[in-house]
């Protein structure tokens, strides 16, 4: 049996026990930096097929290690993150969250419970591939600073020092059976913005006495738009969306002070510097022209991710051997932000996209919703195709 078709028969064999992983770890979320539980489960399977592994990097996080033949001659990272989100699921399944407020929204089930697939495939075939292949099990991608930007500090790039790293994500809009990937540029950096206009509350029968937190906070959302519409290169992508105001007046009661919040994305990171000190300095000039004061704080969040262009397109090739062309698409730019971006800033990456979309079964969600669900039949694709890649890249 050749070996494709060795991975291909492992990921069918393993397939039942893989989504047993998937809905075990989806009934039982954890919130960013809490994956207390899920890094036991993990490690429990880890322990179970005799994956050399280490548990408590940056927290909850594990690092895990398969070694085939000279594994002094290469290494390969893969990637997966364990989080949930604070959402209330709404799903009607056998595997619903049990923990009010969290559930598995973006797909992290999905990705521990695959990567975990892969672990035992390639742990099965290590006598057919060259080098070693290191396991990053990430805490904390949903929430700044980041679980991959920890584990970066905490050595998970170090001894042995991967040449490439591999990771993937569930896509709600590519069918079940089909992944996709882009070269170069693929996502955006991603910084919080958090503004409290400061005024003088008080009737709102009585504007004249006040100074009015929620006109110019109003004001200064509207003029923030031209950043984006008027001052940076059309050809350059940027988004700056808000997405929270909090004024706790009344009908008749202007408040003291509103409270805003949203975020700039971009894949251009001297637009993004000189983005984030036009933001202030408008902000302030419209809140002091109009008689009130600001406190502005701009986090900085994600990078962009980049896919090393010559891995992605060996990595799309290695897919196409394995799924069929018709299974393999061409991605476009998108403007979420993900912690895997870290990564891609210290050595060579690709990031790539899992369909899990089933429009028969109404399986059509997007992420972070609470009807978010997938084709469970993706975690056998997902599973048998990371370990195709990384062979094809241990042995190349």
């Amino acid at each position: 049996m050749i070996l494709k078709e060795r991975i291909q028969a492992l990921s069918t064999a393993y397939a039942d026990d893989v989504i047993s992983y998937r809905r075990h770890i989806h009934a039982h979320p954890e919130l960013s930096f809490e994956e207390y539980e899920t890094m036991a489960f993990v490690s429990k399977i880890l322990t179970q097929y005799k994956i050399e592994h280490t548990t408590g990097i940056a927290g909850t996080g594990i690092v895990a290690y398969v070694r085939g033949n000279h594994p002094d001659k290469k290494t390969i990272a893969l990637r997966a993150d364990m989080d949930a989100l604070p959402i209330e699921e709404k799903n009607q399944v056998v595997y619903k969250s049990t923990k009010t407020g969290v559930m598995h929204a973006c797909g992290h089930d999905v990705h521990t419970s695959s990567l975990l697939g892969t672990a035992r495939i390639l742990n099965e075939i290590k006598d057919s591939f060259e080098g070693t292949v290191k396991f990053i099990f990430q805490p904390g991608e949903e929430k700044f600073p980041g679980g991959a930007s920890l584990m970066i500090k905490n050595g998970v790039l170090e001894n042995p020092t991967p040449q490439y790293i591999l990771g993937q994500h569930v896509m709600t809009l590519l069918p079940v059976g089909s992944v996709g990937f882009r070269e170069g540029m693929y996502m955006a950096s991603a910084d919080e913005i958090y503004i409290t206009v400061k005024g003088k509350g008080g009737h709102a029968a009585m504007p004249d006495k006040n100074i009015d937190p929620i006109l110019i906070a109003s004001h200064i959302i509207v003029a923030l738009q031209q950043i984006v519409s008027r001052t940076i290169d059309p050809r350059i992508p940027a988004v700056l969306s808000f997405g929270k105001i909090e004024g706790l007046g009344a009908t008749n009661v202007i408040p003291d002070e509103v409270k805003i919040e949203g975020t700039l994305r971009t894949l251009n990171e001297y637009w993004r510097s000189e983005a984030k000190a036009k933001i202030k300095k408008m902000a302030t000039a419209i809140a002091e022209g109009m008689g009130a004061t600001i406190e502005l704080d701009i986090k900085d969040g994600y990078p962009f991710l980049k896919n090393d262009p010559e891995l992605t397109a060996r990595s799309k090739h290695a897919a196409i051997e394995y799924l069929g062309s018709d299974k393999v698409v061409d991605l476009d730019i998108w403007m979420a932000a993900e912690d895997f971006a870290y990564y891609t800033q210290h050595i060579d990456a690709c990031f790539y996209r899992l369909g899990v979309r089933n429009e028969a079964q109404g399986i059509v969600s997007g992420v972070h919703t609470p009807t978010f669900d997938i084709d469970e039949s993706a975690l056998a694709v997902g599973a048998g195709l990371m370990a195709w890649l990384t062979v094809s890249e241990l042995n190349n």
